[in-house]
């Protein structure tokens, strides 16, 4: 889809935001009177997974729907935000294949009926988007949707399915504390908004045993069939393969195709998620899975483009949308894992936004990477500035430099390797926006 083709929607959006709101404003009265007017979109859905967290979320909606399709299923698909085009942000099912980004006309007359429907009243772009959403998911016949929040859970937009198939909670820990609260049991209890009584509820890894006490609990108030990791199933590595064990039985995998061990526990809660939403899954098709599952901007290998060749000859280049202390500490382990199979000097382009905690980001890559780039980002009028973000990264420890781009770091970069060192690896992340600048300016975009 070329930039010409993409532009209708986009206008329709950009048009959107000069007269909504861009921000969060939580609460279900807005959406529900809108989906109203709309028929009620929402009511007509096929079965929903419905994916909350503060870490996984992507990953976990990218196992699912990887499984869900070996199968043999149409998936439709709703992740936020998007890297480079709005159009991520849906993806339709096709039956027998693999579901494909939203077209842009019909996009484009989605949200020109939404916009309508809402005659003009106080409203968010966000919720707006989530309204087309449903009507995008309910008029186009599939199997199943992935549905993930955008923020929170309890009154977040997408909140309103009144009976998913299941409802999934990955790893919580403390991120949007202006919206959420400031303890990690309270952002906890947002998230367990998403569970509906008597509806299956699948628990990811948590860090933080107050907010898996808070889930559990509110699971057992709520009578929701209750599957937790550690508990009712677990994934595992053991001579180079992923052994996945739940009440149904062991599976012997390969490893998934997504790196880090992190990974290993997203799979296994995407893979008990699909089975609580009542779908068979053949021990061929999660092995099938495992190795066909691909996420853009979550330690993304760049083999090729405009930026990969301007980094220095022979480097390995990844790049991670994580942006907060939990994300910065299982992508350094990822790193960590990478640097004892093949050592090579790490070095960070970072850039973030200022609601995110920079100190604690760079604090997990401590003692593995050499130097810290620090970039703007063009994306969002929330970027902070290089020099400040540097000096988070000096708080935490490292050495850094700030920079005006990513081409200029990686030009600066080649200054600061020792003749000697094998070639670099490089992370450039901090944040969903720079991923998105870097995949456009590279010339690799999410598909």
């Amino acid at each position: 889809m070329d930039q010409s083709v993409r532009s209708e929607a986009e206008n329709e959006i950009n048009r959107l935001m000069a007269l909504h709101p861009k921000g969060f404003d939580l609460s279900l009265d807005r959406i529900t009177r809108l989906l109203d007017r709309l028929g009620n979109p929402h009511l007509k859905m096929p079965p929903v997974i419905h994916v909350a967290g503060t870490n996984g979320k992507g990953s976990v909606t990218a196992f699912a729907r990887a499984l869900l399709e070996v199968a043999g299923h149409s998936v439709h698909v709703h992740t936020s935000p998007h890297l480079v085009n709005w159009h991520e942000r849906y993806r339709i099912g096709v039956k027998g294949g693999s579901g494909r980004l939203v077209e842009d006309a019909v996009f484009a007359d989605a949200i020109r009926r939404v916009g309508e429907a809402n005659r003009g009243e106080t409203i968010t772009v966000f919720e707006i988007l989530t309204a087309v959403m449903f009507v995008l998911f309910s008029e186009a016949p599939a199997d199943v949707a992935v549905v993930e929040v955008g923020l929170g859970g309890r009154f977040d937009a997408t909140n309103v399915i009144p009976e998913p198939a299941v409802s999934v909670i990955m790893p919580i820990s403390l991120d949007h504390q202006a919206y959420l609260g400031d303890r990690v049991e309270l952002i906890a209890a947002e998230k367990a908004g998403i569970m509906k009584r008597r509806c299956p509820v699948v628990i990811g890894q948590q860090q933080h045993d107050e907010a898996l006490d808070v889930l559990l609990s509110t699971a057992e108030r709520l009578h929701c069939p209750t599957a937790a990791h550690g508990q009712d199933y677990v994934a595992y590595e053991e001579y180079g393969r992923l052994i996945y064990q739940d009440e149904f039985g062991l599976v012997d995998l390969p490893l998934p195709r997504l790196p880090g061990r992190h990974q290993y526990a997203n799979a296994a809660a995407a893979i008990r998620a699909v089975k609580a939403a009542g779908f068979t899954l053949s021990d061929t098709v999660i092995e099938q899975a495992m190795q066909s599952v691909s996420w853009a901007g979550r330690l993304q290998h760049l083999t090729s483009g405009a930026l990969f060749d301007k980094a220095p000859a022979g480097s390995e280049i990844w790049v991670d949308g994580g942006h907060n202390p939990g994300a910065g500490e299982v992508i350094a382990e990822a790193l960590a894992n990478f640097e004892e199979r093949q050592p090579r000097p790490l070095f960070l382009i970072a850039g973030m936004i200022n609601t995110k905690d920079p100190v604690g980001y760079f604090r997990a890559f401590e003692d593995l990477a050499e130097h810290v780039f620090t970039v703007p980002i063009f994306g969002t009028d929330a970027r902070i500035d290089p020099v400040v973000l540097a000096d988070a990264a000096g708080e935490a420890g490292l050495l850094s430099s700030p920079t005006s781009s990513v081409s200029e770091a990686l030009e600066m970069m080649k200054q600061h390797l020792r003749p000697d060192a094998p070639p670099p690896r490089i992370l450039i992340g901090g944040s969903l926006y720079l991923v998105g600048d870097v995949l456009a300016e590279n010339g690799t975009p999410p598909t």
